[in-house]
């Protein structure tokens, strides 16, 4: 499964709630899947993590945070991240992605 047409996969994308400039969705990743590099312009993402420990690893200033189930972390507008499981497992998390416009912009 695809997520808004970027090139990367998932094992499943469930959508929550969804009104002009906010966005909550439940996301899986399976074992060695992630969510690869990228920033947005206006919005923040939220992640809540459901399954995993799950791994938020971000750019400008590097960090990498990592989440075990029931814990969270925000990444800000123009902040380069991906996002993975633990140690090259799976993880399952909600996003929550506001406000502003949605856009994915891919980072090398």
């Amino acid at each position: 499964m695809t997520n808004d047409g970027a090139s990367y996969e998932l094992d499943g994308r469930e959508l929550v709630a969804e009104a002009p400039g906010l966005r909550v969705q439940v996301l899986t990743l399976g074992p060695g899947q992630c969510v690869p590099w990228h920033r947005h312009t206006e919005i923040s993402d939220t992640f809540f993590c459901l399954e995993g420990p799950m791994l938020v690893e971000m750019r400008e200033p590097d960090a990498r945070v990592r989440l075990a189930i029931g814990a969270r972390a925000t990444v800000g507008p123009g902040r380069p991240h991906r996002v993975s499981g633990a140690d090259g497992g799976g993880c399952r998390f909600v996003i929550v992605q506001g406000v502003g416009t949605y856009d994915y912009l891919p980072e090398d």
